[in-house]
Parts: structure tokens; C-alpha cells; sequence
């Protein structure tokens, strides 16, 4: 098959480049090189997989591009140009895979394509993208767990396929120390009051650090200082240690983030929020970690409770947590990781993505 991957503009992707998005693209991609297909990436110019030809848009993700007056415009001129760019190209392909930041803007020109489109959502869900993907019948709109799929009332979702992990790179390790893992970003949500939202949950895991007295390492880029100074700095302290530092994007080596993954004796995952997937679950379980979660979201279809960690209602709180916590010695480091190996790494996640495409061209 001839692919066009239509890649974020909001970041680059290459290999030694680890945002959750790209991480995702830069794996499909070399997957499917390596199943033989002739694979294309429409996205930034700095972008670079091997045996994949960059198709660039614009010379640098927005993050690492020069200041503009206005970024707000700036993105949707380059917006409205990739999805030109996407039409006037698609002879040269059998079927266009976009993981565009806005998930749903290719969609706007499916009635100009003549070759089918999927639009895999990595977005939270939200009414309002509800309401406007309901308009578009011809674009195949892929989720990344079946819970996220439930949530749209409207649009139409053609079928759920699940993130993959590279689980040689996020390897196994038996041994564990005494520490709990939480990583995720501190976004810029608040809530109508002003308060500081919270969707990834780390005041939760602050608690149960301080509530069981087990050591605690936070790792997060940190988009909003506010939120820091106000909600985690005071927190902090032997016991509940800050890794790496403040900045927007993840200052802390990936070598040094898998370390922790692979000898933490729990990662936590205390989202508030309906996560579509969450990459850090299989992350850790492919390290041998057990997981400790909320049930919202992908948690309860990546976590099988009481083997590979434990899903816990989330009207429970941090008892729950506490609870889950002191079982997590009967997990079995092996489980973890056989349980991602067979169902979330990146050859699954590939193969699952192939099996799509064939199917859609039959049709």
C-alpha cells in the first residue's frame, strides 16, 4: 500500500523525539516500512524517519518555531494549507491516515478526496467535537479505547484501535524499590471558579504519598506555573520529590524516565478526566510495574484488575488508593508485562492498523 501519514504541526517526529503523538506516528510509520509498505509523512521539514519520505508543510513544529504576533492565526493558516496539501496530493496514495493536532480538521475536506481518509482521535472528548464530526460521514474516525468510542452520541466512530509500546525499549526488570511513579502533564485547564482543574490527578497522588508516607517521584512538563507553585511545589520533600525541571516540555532524559518506570514498585494513574487511552498504563506494565488507577477512561480495557494492577472506583478517592496499594505485592511483575506484550505493544498497535486499511479499501 501507498500510506500518507499526515503528521501533527504542533511537533516534529523522529526517533529520539518522545511527545505521545509523535512517539505514536514515528512507530506506525517505521512499522509499516518494515511490513514493506511505501510510507509518506506530510508534517514539519525537522521531521525524520528512516525509509519515509518527509513531505514537509512548514519548517518546525509550532513549540519549537519562532514567536509570532499571533500563533492562534498562524496555526490555522497552516491548518487550512495542510489540508490543501492533502488534497492536491492524494493520487500519489491508496489511503491517508491523519493524527492531526486538532484531531478533526481533515475532515473538513473529505467531500474533496477520492481516497479514504482515517482520523485516529487523540483529542479528550468534549460536545462540541461531537457535534461538528456528526457532519462528517466519509472520513473513518478511529478511537483509542472502546470507553472513548462510548462517549460520542453523534459521530460516528468506525472502530477502536489501540496505542502500542516499544516494549524493547521499555524493558522488563523483576526488580523494584520501594516508590511510587507519577507521570503525566500539569495542564492549563481550570475550572469556571479559577481553580486549577486538575485532569491528570496529581493532587490525588500527592495525598497517597502523604497519607501512606511511601516516597512519590513526580515527573510532568508543566504548562501552567501557577498550578506548580500553588498545588505541587509546597508538596514536596524527601518524600515527595519533583524529577527534573518546570519547563513546558519534558526536561528529564528518556533513559532517565524509564529507569523510574522500571523499578518503581507502582505507577500511579489517578486521572480525573475520560483519558482516550493513556500510553503511560502500558509504558509501566511493560516494564513489570504494576498499575495503580481511577477507572475512567482506557484504564479499566489497558489494567487487568487484580493481576496487572488495580482499577479502583473512582468515587473511592484516595482510600481506594490506599487500599489498592496495600495488595499491590501479590501482583506479579511477569503479568505486567506478558499483558502489554500481547496486546498493546507497537507490533499489535501496526498490525491492528494494517488490518484497517485493508479492510476499508475492500469496501
Amino acid at each position: 500500500m501507498r500510506i500518507l501519514i499526515v503528521s501533527t504541526l504542533k511537533r516534529k517526529v523522529e526517533p529520539k523525539f518522545f511527545a505521545s503523538r509523535s512517539r505514536v506516528i514515528l512507530q506506525l510509520a517505521q512499522g509499516l516500512v518494515k511490513k514493506g509498505h511505501e510510507v509518506s509523512l506530510l508534517g514539519t521539514g525537522d521531521s525524520y524517519i528512516p525509509d519515509v519520505k518527509i513531505i514537509p508543510l512548514i519548517e518546525k513544529g509550532w513549540v519549537d518555531a519562532k514567536p509570532v504576533e499571533n500563533e492562534f492565526v498562524r496555526q490555522v493558516a497552516n491548518l487550512l494549507e495542510l489540508s490543501r496539501k492533502i488534497v492536491e496530493i492524494q493520487d500519489q496514495f491508496d489511503i491517508i491516515h491523519s493524527h492531526v493536532y486538532p484531531d478533526f480538521v481533515p475532515a473538513v475536506i473529505e467531500n474533496e478526496l477520492k481516497k479514504p481518509l482515517l482520523v485516529t482521535l487523540h483529542n479528550l472528548y468534549d460536545l462540541y467535537m461531537d457535534d461538528l464530526m456528526s457532519h462528517f460521514k466519509k472520513t473513518y474516525f478511529i478511537s483509542l479505547s472502546n470507553a472513548y468510542a462510548k462517549l460520542y452520541k453523534k459521530a460516528k466512530i468506525y472502530k477502536t484501535v489501540y496505542n502500542g509500546v516499544d516494549t524493547n525499549l521499555y524493558s522488563y526488570t523483576e526488580k523494584k524499590e520501594d516508590y511510587m511513579f507519577w507521570l503525566a502533564r500539569l495542564p492549563k485547564a481550570k475550572n469556571a471558579d479559577g481553580s486549577f482543574m486538575d485532569p491528570k490527578g496529581i493532587r490525588a497522588a500527592i495525598k497517597l504519598a502523604q497519607v501512606t508516607g511511601m516516597k512519590l517521584y513526580i515527573s510532568a512538563p508543566v504548562e501552567d506555573h501557577d498550578f506548580f507553585e500553588k498545588d505541587v511545589k509546597p508538596h514536596l520533600s524527601d518524600k515527595i520529590q519533583f524529577v527534573g525541571e518546570p519547563t513546558t516540555e519534558q526536561s528529564v532524559p528518556l533513559e532517565k524516565i524509564i529507569d523510574l518506570y522500571r523499578h518503581a514498585k507502582v505507577f500511579l494513574m489517578t486521572i480525573n478526566q475520560q483519558e482516550p487511552f493513556g500510553l503511560t498504563l502500558a509504558e509501566a506494565g511493560s516494564c513489570g510495574t504494576p498499575v495503580i488507577g481511577f477507572d475512567r477512561g482506557a484504564v479499566p480495557e489497558v489494567i487487568v484488575n487484580e493481576k496487572t494492577g488495580f482499577v479502583v472506583p473512582y468515587e473511592k478517592g484516595v482510600e481506594g488508593l490506599k487500599e489498592a496499594l496495600s495488595k499491590i505485592n501479590t501482583i506479579k511483575s511477569q503479568d505486567c508485562r506478558d499483558h502489554i506484550v500481547s496486546n498493546f505493544s507497537k507490533e499489535k498497535m501496526v498490525e491492528n492498523y494494517e488490518k484497517t486499511y485493508l479492510e476499508i479499501l475492500k469496501q
